[in-house]
């Protein structure tokens, strides 16, 4: 397939994903910047010394009910307990450049979940997965969040959870990469996801939407609600077409110092520390067309 059939099929592609997806529910009116704060830092706790997580915990009201490092999938988390909810928490990296060449993987279909998954998050979600369930309580509802590739998994935990009639009741990420296809986002629709981006964040635009990617005109594509934080006490909320068409800016993108800064957990936790103080949504402009119509 020449190169040239491959650019002409990428808009036929994102047109016909937008009539596909244009079913989805759309967002909540709501929108609580302090649950997403204590998310966010509930997230920036996984990255803590093991030694100190407990008293971290105390401090807002959560009580730490198991914590483990799962060597062999370098996976860490903990499970915390308040007012009759569970938490579960996923640590991921801090550093970008290793994530973006953690990401460089093809999706491989996954048995288990009847979907094409990203392998390295489906291992580490399911080492989670039958790691904590001995701690988990079917009486209390349980609450998944993590940043970076902890974010990930934390999806792809949510979708072994739904697939066992378990569901989470609630899933928050913060610079969570894309973890599964376009069939596989459709299938699992139905999970509350809330992914928190911050605007020079370049790991949730990877792998971006490119021509050469294309294949069985199927491409990697995010699902849940996405919350773009802009900083200046702003931000903007997209989901479905909308948020794939950010991945397209990142193709030529070479990660910097600000990308950097954008990812950490502690650029989240700020961004969100203003909009508990003063917040204003700005409707996300693309500034694409395609075939003569604008996407916005």
């Amino acid at each position: 397939m020449t190169l040239f059939i491959r650019r002409l099929m990428l808009p036929c592609v994102l047109l016909l994903s937008f009539s596909a997806f244009s079913a989805v529910p759309q967002a909540q009116d709501t929108l609580s910047f302090p649950a997403l704060q204590t998310y966010a830092r509930l997230s920036s706790d996984t990255y803590a010394d093991p030694g100190e997580l407990s008293d971290r915990l105390m401090q807002q009201q959560q009580r730490l009910v198991h914590q483990a490092v799962i060597a062999d999938h370098q996976v860490s988390y903990f499970l915390a307990q308040s007012d009759g909810v569970q938490t579960l928490a996923v640590r991921g990296t801090a550093n970008l450049s290793n994530v973006l060449m953690d990401l460089d993987i093809k999706l491989q279909p996954d048995d288990d979940l009847g979907i094409i998954l990203h392998q390295g998050f489906k291992a580490g979600a399911r080492a989670v997965y039958q790691d904590v369930q001995p701690y988990l309580n079917s009486e209390q509802p349980l609450h998944i969040t993590g940043h970076s590739l902890g974010g990930a998994i934390a999806v792809v935990l949510a979708m072994y959870l739904q697939q066992e009639n378990t569901p989470a009741a609630e899933v928050v990420t913060f610079g969570q990469p894309k973890v599964t296809n376009m069939t596989g986002t459709d299938q699992f629709s139905d999970i509350p996801l809330t992914r928190v981006v911050t605007s020079q964040d370049l790991v949730p635009l990877v792998p971006p939407i490119s021509p050469m990617q294309i294949k069985d005109l199927d491409i990697y594509w995010h699902m849940g609600e996405e919350i773009i934080l802009l900083g200046n006490h702003e931000y903007s909320r997209t989901r479905g077409i909308k948020s794939m068409l950010r991945a397209t800016k990142a193709m030529n993108a070479v990660p910097g110092e600000d990308n950097l800064h954008a990812h950490k957990i502690a650029t989240y936790r700020q961004y969100l520390d203003e909009l508990n103080e003063q917040a204003e949504e700005i409707p996300y402009k693309t500034d694409i067309s395609l075939f003569g119509l604008s996407i916005d």
